[in-house]
């Protein structure tokens, strides 16, 4: 385990953390594995028509530009 370095304001109060880069690395991935989990579990509950694989990587290439 590690120990956290906060950083304070002139009132004492916690307004930013200091992390290894290895734990903020980590805490990156954790946070995008959540959220294609929760991504995920939200396309299996909306059951939508189903796009052909081709039309589905069209429209991804498409919004990225």
């Amino acid at each position: 385990m590690y120990k956290e370095n906060f950083v304070i304001d002139k009132k004492g109060r916690k307004i930013a953390v200091q992390l290894p880069i290895n734990v903020y690395k980590k805490l990156i991935a954790d946070s995008e594995e959540l959220e294609e989990i929760r991504e995920y579990r939200e396309a299996r509950l909306n059951k939508g028509e189903a796009i052909p694989f081709e039309q589905a990587f069209n429209e991804i290439e498409t919004s990225l530009e």
